[in-house]
């Protein structure tokens, strides 16, 4: 016989916390997908260092190009976006964005890096939008 106090809640109509909260799922996809976001702001820095002449143009454009990327996929791009974006404007974005990112390889003479590179962000942007439209 036990002699412990019993709790008034029946467990089985609790629901999981981790359903309630909405936490996003963790997976090789989203790895990927944050890998991918920081390659992308890492070659926009790549490229202000090595495209202008150091020291002041360089070190501006090398905090300006992926600042001013950050920006505009946080506000149109993002999942908490402040600007309400359909999925036409979201592609723009994310295009564009990509387009940068392996351009800046390609203008500083590494076109194979930035082929591949737009070739895995057009893979995770595809499977990204997948997800979100599910």
């Amino acid at each position: 016989m036990t002699n412990h106090p019993q709790s008034p809640v029946d467990w089985g109509d609790v629901p999981d916390p981790a359903a309630v909260r909405g936490r996003p799922r963790v997976d090789a996809w989203s790895v990927l997908r944050v890998l991918v976001c920081a390659f992308g702001l890492f070659s926009l820095a790549n490229w202000g260092y090595w495209s202008w002449p150091f020291p002041m143009p360089a070190i501006v454009f090398m905090v300006a190009a992926p600042a001013f990327a950050a920006v505009v996929w946080y506000f149109f791009r993002s999942p908490r976006s402040p600007i309400e974006t359909d999925v036409v404007g979201k592609t723009i974005v994310e295009v564009a964005l990509v387009i940068a990112a392996g351009g800046s390889w390609i203008s500083i003479g590494h076109p194979v890096v930035g082929l591949v590179f737009i070739v895995v962000a057009a893979l995770s942007g595809v499977v990204t939008a997948r997800r979100e439209s599910a």
